[in-house]
């Protein structure tokens, strides 16, 4: 049942998304040249705002930063006090203010003037002393706040946030921006557990369970009690993987078993994985094998075992 608090937020919803729409209809080759910008440059994208602009300054420089792009926020009030130190003639500057008057920024915009550093000003109004100051302008449309008295930064501060994601992600897929690289960024947390690789969970060396084809039933047994994975891989004499036997193999072979060599016992073909492989697509195949365990072969040495993962490995660190 809807109230007017429902009412409410659904049309603020739908006002920030009608923006947004208009957003994307008017990007022109402005958005272009301040990609070029930030693609050229030397040094890092230094993004700077003020209150609510500043906010949304501070995530657009995180995206960045973690996508690819050297960036840092450098706040304009500290700025003044010192932090202009922080921004080289190899930066571009992009500066954020719906208004494009913001008091704070203007020691800011002098700076980069006189050093001749790159600048990209964010705004609404193209009349406004940022625009007039920028090399190029990201213009955002006149829409109104989504609020009822068109004050409060709303609909701008999201047309703002989107543009920062748009330049972002327009660099990253120009740099061919990867998983593995954002992962690389990201080794913490649920995001990092998520683009974990398989080398990075994996057991390699002597920890992984290998018999030789001709192995009796006694050292099989030995093997997968040792290293404790119910499984063993099965080799040939030039160490390539052939096989892999497990418990319940053994169960299976129970009449006569200690008259068989591992390679009367062992499943031919094992499903394996690649070293370099997202640990997500080694639960998956876990999952749709009903296994527990998945033998490791690197394609640059092929059939030659490079490990072991575990689905306990996975679990431990939030998989599964």
């Amino acid at each position: 049942m809807k109230t007017p608090f429902i009412d409410t937020a659904a049309r603020v919803i739908r006002a920030e998304a009608d923006a947004l729409n208009r957003l994307a209809d008017a990007l022109d080759d402005r958005f272009r040249a301040a990609i070029d910008l930030m693609r050229e440059t030397r040094g890092r994208v230094i993004i700077t705002g003020i209150g609510k602009s500043g906010h949304i300054a501070n995530k657009i420089a995180a995206t960045l930063a973690s996508t690819g792009t050297p960036a840092q926020f450098v706040h304009p009030a500290e700025a003044s006090h010192g932090d202009l130190g922080m921004i080289t003639r190899d930066d571009v500057v992009l500066a954020i203010s719906n208004s494009g008057e913001a008091p704070e920024l203007g020691n800011l915009i002098a700076y980069s003037r006189r050093y001749e550093i790159p600048l990209i000003g964010l705004t609404s109004r193209e009349d406004s002393t940022l625009a007039r100051q920028s090399d190029v302008i990201l213009l955002l449309p006149k829409v109104a706040e989504a609020c009822n008295t068109g004050v409060v930064p709303t609909t701008s501060t999201t047309m703002t946030l989107a543009m920062g994601d748009a330049l972002a992600v327009a660099l990253m897929e120009h740099r061919d921006f990867t998983a593995e690289h954002f992962r690389a960024f990201h080794p913490g947390g649920k995001l990092g557990a998520q683009l974990s690789l398989v080398r990075d969970l994996m057991h390699v060396n002597g920890a992984i369970p290998l018999v030789s084809e001709d192995a009796t039933m006694a050292t099989v047994m030995a093997e997968i009690g040792n290293k404790g994975f119910g499984v063993t891989g099965v080799t040939d004499a030039n160490g390539k993987l052939v096989g892999i036997i497990t418990t319940g193999d053994l169960g299976r072979h129970m009449e006569g078993l200690f008259a068989l060599k591992a390679q009367d016992v062992m499943t031919r073909n094992p499903v394996t994985i690649d070293p370099e492989a997202l640990a997500e697509k080694a639960v998956g195949l876990m999952n749709m094998r009903k296994i527990t365990c998945l033998l490791v072969v690197d394609p640059a040495a092929p059939q030659l075992p490079a490990g072991l993962l575990h689905i306990h490995d996975c679990l431990r660190v939030g998989l599964g």
